[in-house]
Order: structure tokens, then C-alpha cells, then sequence
């Protein structure tokens, strides 16, 4: 399930909901993104999102983990709208029967959100609002799950 949210979530909920009643995974992997203040340089933290289109790229990447990985469940809440710094920002859950395979689907679906998903990110403060992109590393991230990049290019994030 993917959700696009403006209201705030409690990640234990949410994870307490997603574990109900498996009795055929033997792996839960959950990650949480908070919002940072920057050191004071960020006072909120503003998604967008374009509604329909965003859900869909995000779920054409949830079904090639779903694919890569053979999870058996996954879950992804991603906030839009403004968001406080200190405020979960995504949540993202994969099940698995073993955790090789929740770990790897989790952590490939956070390199997909953070470098490639179709959010405009920006960070308002005391100095005004700026646009954020993804860093060097992000990129990098998401290139090492591209079996046709060369190691070179994967550390560089080609």
C-alpha cells in the first residue's frame, strides 16, 4: 500500500498495523525518516507531490522490489504538504519470510524515494526558502541497484 498523507503519522502505529497477523513472514524491516531542522536553518520542510502521478511511479517501483526482492508485503506513507522539523516524513515497511530480503527491499526503496521519486522538496528558514536536490551520495545510493553501471559507475552515481 502507498499513501501521500499531509496529516502527521505515528510510525508505531503504522508498524504495529503492518505486523498484525503475519503468521508466514519471518521479517519485518522498517525505516523512518524524520525532518531535520539543519541546525536552525530549516523551520519547515514543504513537499510536493503531483497526486495520482506520484503514487504511481512510486508503485511501479514497489512492485520491481516486490519482483527483485520476493517480499511479501510492503508499505510506504510518504508526507507532503509542510512538515515540521523533528515530524516523521516517510515510513516505509517490507515483509519477508526471511530478512535478507525485508532488509534489501527496504533499504532499495528508500534509495528510490529519497534520489528519484517525484517530490519538489524545499526548506523554508530565517534566511528564506531554497529548493533541495539530491545529493552526490543519493545518487550513488540508487546507482548501486543497477546491475548494467559498472562499479566505477556505481560510486560515482552515473
Amino acid at each position: 500500500m502507498i499513501t501521500l498523507s499531509e496529516t502527521p503519522f505515528d510510525p508505531g502505529a503504522l508498524l504495529s498495523d503492518f505486523t498484525a497477523g503475519r503468521t508466514e513472514v519471518g521479517a519485518v524491516t522498517t525505516f523512518t525518516g524524520i525532518a531535520r531542522a539543519e541546525a536552525g536553518s530549516t523551520t519547515v520542510l514543504e513537499l510536493e507531490a503531483y497526486p495520482g502521478f506520484t503514487e504511481a511511479e512510486i508503485g511501479r517501483i514497489a512492485d520491481e522490489a516486490q519482483r527483485r526482492f520476493g517480499i511479501a508485503d510492503l508499505r510506504i506513507l510518504h508526507r507532503v504538504g509542510r512538515i515540521a522539523p523533528g515530524e516523521p516524513i516517510v515510513f516505509v515497511a517490507t515483509a519477508a519470510r526471511h530478512r535478507r530480503a525485508a532488509f534489501e527491499a527496504c533499504d532499495f526503496l528508500m534509495d528510490y524515494l529519497k534520489s528519484k521519486a517525484p517530490f519538489w522538496k524545499k526548506e523554508h528558514g530565517p534566511d528564506g526558502a531554497r529548493w533541495i536536490e539530491p545529493r552526490p551520495e543519493d545518487h550513488a545510493d540508487v546507482a548501486r541497484w543497477d546491475p548494467s553501471l559498472s562499479p566505477a559507475a556505481r560510486r560515482e552515481g552515473a
